[in-house]
């Protein structure tokens, strides 16, 4: 028996709020069935629309059908997937399902940009309006960031961000390729949405991304493979994706390139092959979480009575940008380690030297010092004149030379801090590589980690990448610019330049060093080790030539 069916806004396949529906049997059995189990829901009503052959219903590959089996298990979810592999069919098909057979949910479609957010409700809306009628709930709302059901489900769209959700309390968050979202974005995002999301017993966030650098969905995902928060990790493999093989990656790659292929398909956390930090180094760092946060303040070790410390310091205008920031380094003995760092971008430059000198006390009176381009010199003077901190280090302009430093009026042209030149951060950016790469550098902070990932070339110099920050990584760079300086030799007794030179000679003698050689009668200038092992004491000779040149 037919009966008349309302339709939404003259559209012919939505229906109308208030409409009466009759169910057969068979359709509320299946109804029971999709209420149940997502997957089967998925693979039986969902239609997709397929740039080959259009309308289709959707087959779910078996990664999929995991997915949206542990997105209906779980309340926290992050997937690493390749680009390209129906990731927004499945996350569509899932909130989809939530929101018709679950009463009164808010669902928020949050992307890296606002249109990104709305395309994915677009789908979802042409996945809703090929449902059968009986299984569709009527529509109250329907707009291209919006939509609300008769049975109180709510869908918006919207770009992440802190505001974005703000007032609002969400059942479900779906973070569309988190990686992309620059990291203060993703910071402010969560220190003010966790708390609406943590607030529920059943409450979901399910994070869908590309990898593109260590940012905040890297920390997410390496946690979640330790076991150290609630997210439950699913990583998709190009290959598990039907239809790729050797054959494809090799076409792959030639319309690309192999760095490429590593990050959109491979989905290695690296992206950049001119960071300054060698990419395989930066691999096999491991961040920690710090034992005190307070405010921007992370300390990773406790001070030492004995032990000598010294900050580096980079200012910003404290405009919600760029972060004012600073590193606590022990540098008593080698390596060096930091042991404590301080990052905030809404701290105003005013209130910036109060916090440096009350970290400074604490750490046996460090010695500063601060980059003095911009407002730099306002701290610094602060710092100086007005709170009379003793330990701030001055530079005076020595000619050739260049930048000096030292720790009281002499010479000319003397100021307090170092004004970062092109000098000062290309010498800076070459000891910074070789002390990390040569672990002389130890440092385990996250935000460290992350900014020196993206620290790449740029126009015969190194900064951040586009939309990332470097500011913890500049303070690192003051610091190896510091530590090659004669005062710091003074202040530590450490040459560090003549330890790194000490001791890649002896790496290089002992590479150059025999092994042994079996005895032939002939030679005397050998003699036999306890082991009865002849050894050749004279087989390469005197080598001190090879240092003449220093």
């Amino acid at each position: 028996m037919s009966q008349k069916v309302d339709h939404y806004l003259g559209n012919p396949l939505l229906k109308k709020a208030n409409t009466t529906q009759e169910f057969t049997q068979e359709q509320v059995l299946e109804f029971a069935k999709c209420i149940d189990d997502p997957v089967y829901f998925a693979m039986n009503y969902i239609q997709i629309v397929t740039l080959d052959y259009g309308l289709q219903n959707f087959k779910p590959y078996e990664f999929q059908k995991v997915m949206l089996d542990r997105f209906h298990h779980n309340r926290f979810n992050v997937c690493k997937l390749p680009r390209q592999s129906g990731k927004s069919t499945i996350v569509v098909s899932y909130l989809l399902h939530y929101a018709i057979f679950n009463d009164n949910v808010n669902i928020a479609i949050l992307a890296n940009k606002a249109a990104t957010a709305k395309d994915l409700l677009d789908r979802l809306q042409t996945a809703y309006e090929n449902l059968p009628r009986w299984l569709q709930q009527g529509v109250l709302t329907w707009n291209k960031a919006s939509l609300e059901l008769e049975n109180g489900s709510k869908i918006i769209a919207a770009s992440t961000s802190a505001s974005a959700v703000r007032g609002g309390s969400y059942n479900i968050i779906f973070l569309d390729e988190f990686a992309f979202v620059a990291n203060h974005i993703a910071d402010q995002f969560f220190s003010s949405v966790y708390p609406t999301i943590s607030s529920g017993k059943n409450t979901k966030v399910i994070i869908v991304s590309t990898p593109h650098g260590m940012n905040h969905f890297y920390k997410i995902w390496h946690d979640a493979e330790r076991k150290k928060n609630e997210y439950i990790p699913t990583e998709v493999h190009w290959s598990d994706v039907p239809g790729r093989d050797s054959e494809w990656k090799k076409q792959t790659i030639a319309n690309t390139s192999e760095q490429q292929f590593k990050v959109e398909f491979e989905c290695e956390f690296l992206g950049s092959v001119d960071t300054l930090i060698a990419p395989s180094k930066l691999r096999t760092m491991v961040y920690e979480q710090p034992s005190i946060t307070h405010q921007g303040l992370d300390v990773f070790t406790d001070v030492k009575p004995e032990n000598n410390y010294v900050i580096t310091v980079d200012v910003a205008r404290g405009v919600g940008g760029d972060y004012s920031a600073f590193t606590v380094i022990d540098i008593t003995s080698f390596p060096h380690q930091l042991v404590c760092k301080y990052r905030n971008n809404e701290i105003k430059p005013m209130l910036f030297p109060s916090i440096i000198k009350e970290v400074a006390d604490n750490y046996n009176n460090a010695y500063v010092l601060c980059e003095v381009n911009d407002v730099g010199d306002q701290v610094a003077a602060i710092l100086n004149f007005d709170l009379e901190y003793e330990n701030v280090l001055m530079c005076s302009m020595r000619g050739r030379a260049g930048q000096i430093v030292g720790q009281g009026f002499s010479g000319k042209k003397t100021q307090l801090g170092v004004k970062m030149s092109k000098t000062v951060k290309k010498v800076g950016c070459l000891n910074l590589k070789t002390l990390i790469e040569e672990d002389k550098l130890i440092f385990k902070d996250y935000d460290v980690i992350a900014e020196l990932t993206t620290f790449i070339q740029k126009h015969n110099s190194f900064e951040a990448e586009d939309g990332c920050n470097d500011d913890l990584a500049m303070c690192l760079v003051i610091y190896a610019w510091l530590v090659q300086q004669d005062y710091f030799k003074e202040l530590t007794d450490q040459d560090v330049r003549k330890r790194l030179y000490e001791e890649q000679k002896n790496q290089i003698e002992q590479d150059m060093a025999p092994f042994g050689f079996i005895e032939d009668g002939l030679d005397t200038t050998s003699f036999v080790d306890s082991d009865g092992d002849r050894w050749h004491t004279d087989e390469y000779g005197d080598r001190s030539y090879m240092w003449d040149y220093r």
